[in-house]
């Protein structure tokens, strides 16, 4: 993540608007096209940039602290933007949310995020396949005093949200946040939309997968599955959508 020094911002603040190695101006910038004057659009260097990050992002110190954190990390890049995650706090305390789901943890950052949005009785389930990159947040879930709120479950997600349906959990939660390996988005879905109240909201992040979704290459799985589910929820009369290029791109799904 330090080797990309995104937009014209300090390093504390520009790590977390990286994701999978793609700037947020390289997704947009793809999707509206290249600006006569990067001046007047919200893309790398921008100082409006700048000024949404002053005036829009407040973070909890110890969210923070992971962040930069993660950012040493090899695999810094793949974290949540610091501004989507502000974003994704807020509709968990807009909609009262008490359960939400996590696919794809990394290091931990938006379980915490999410998990200091939640009331003490709150929980967030949150599913992935490798402890090592969360045992680099787990000390700061505790030192937050959250980490009663975290379920860590280290098995596919899939295997997981079956559990959760055979279990009679089935529209119990409020949330769900699906960030993990593109080729199982529609799974992913399909069962977190199963499991989701009416009125839950699903984020799905890497929507736009910087720019790629334009042009998918037959050889690139992640952004064929990415793509054809982006077809698939233009249409899906089982939600009301908004996809916002935020980050890498994140769709809101709200279920009817």
């Amino acid at each position: 993540g330090s080797e990309m020094p995104l937009l014209s911002v300090p390093k504390e603040v520009a790590v977390g608007t990286a994701m999978l190695g793609i700037a947020f101006a390289t997704g947009v910038l793809a999707v509206f096209g290249t600006p006569k004057s990067s001046k007047n659009f919200i893309g790398k260097n921008s100082p409006l940039w700048q000024y949404i990050l002053d005036h829009s992002l407040r973070e909890h110190p110890i969210l923070k602290k992971l962040r930069l954190l993660t950012a040493d990390h090899p695999w810094g890049r793949m974290m949540v933007s610091c501004d989507q995650a502000q974003l994704m706090a807020n509709l968990v305390k807009l909609i009262k949310a008490k359960k939400v789901l996590e696919i794809g943890v990394f290091t931990g950052y938006n379980a915490l995020n999410m998990a200091l949005a939640l009331p003490d009785n709150g929980r967030v389930i949150a599913c992935d396949i490798n402890e090592d990159y969360a045992k680099i947040g787990k000390p700061l879930w505790k030192e937050a005093g959250v980490e009663h709120k975290i379920d860590l479950r280290i098995r596919p997600a899939i295997q997981t949200l079956d559990e959760l349906l055979s279990s009679g959990e089935a529209e119990t939660f409020d949330f769900a946040f699906i960030d993990a390996d593109k080729e199982s988005y529609n799974e992913y879905y399909e069962k977190c939309l199963r499991l989701i109240k009416k009125g839950g909201i699903i984020a799905i992040d890497n929507v736009l997968f910087g720019g790629q979704v334009l042009k998918p290459k037959r050889d690139n799985l992640a952004v064929q599955s990415i793509h054809r589910l982006n077809e698939k929820l233009v249409r899906d009369s089982r939600v009301s959508i908004s996809m916002l290029p935020m980050g890498d791109g994140v769709t809101l799904a709200f279920k009817l």
